[in-house]
């Protein structure tokens, strides 16, 4: 019997099931369809910004299985460094990703992403360093057409204080090749 005690692990346990029921039933159909690297997909996310003696730059690089032509489920990775005025912040980790497409233009995805936060905080009484694991749980939906997804998510597990984020919703683009 399992037991799971902390509110983040149970949703962590039950993520993971939604996660990964796609690909159990399919099992079967995958293998007779053909070879496994063909339907792998590979994208992710650049972002640089600059601002009044600010700096931000993030790179996000994932693959996705394609299970079928509705599940895809896969891996990325992550990295991000801002500068704004004399606070830095690095942040680095990896997320599990899922993909549900009910019809070709509407796709609902779930990630959940875990990240190694350092940061420093200066203030005019001195700085404040921090180094902390910040965990996300994404769930959205967008509107894809071919390799090109545009959409909205939501961090159910959003801190405030923790987040590297400034807001629980996330409006995103995901490019897939």
């Amino acid at each position: 019997m399992i037991h799971i005690k902390s509110t983040l692990s149970k949703m962590i346990f039950i993520f993971l099931i939604f996660a990964l029921l796609p690909l159990d039933s399919y099992t079967q159909g995958i293998r007779a369809q053909g070879d496994f690297w063909q339907k792998i997909r590979y994208g992710g996310g650049l972002g640089l910004g600059f601002g009044n003696d600010t700096f931000n730059a993030a790179i996000s690089p994932s693959a996705i299985y394609q299970a079928n032509d509705y599940f895809a489920i896969g891996l990325g990775l992550g990295f991000n460094y801002a500068k704004f005025h004399e606070s830095r912040l690095m942040a680095y980790g990896a997320s599990i990703l899922s993909y549900f497409n009910p019809i070709d233009v509407i796709q609902l995805s779930a990630e959940l992403e875990q990240l190694r936060v350092n940061r420093k905080l200066a203030n005019p009484t001195g700085s404040l360093v921090d180094n902390y694991w910040s965990p996300a749980l994404f769930l959205g939906v967008g509107y894809s057409n071919r390799n090109v997804t545009v959409g909205i998510r939501y961090d159910v597990l959003y801190d405030e204080g923790k987040s590297i984020y400034s807001d629980a919703w996330m409006p995103f683009v995901r490019v897939y090749f």
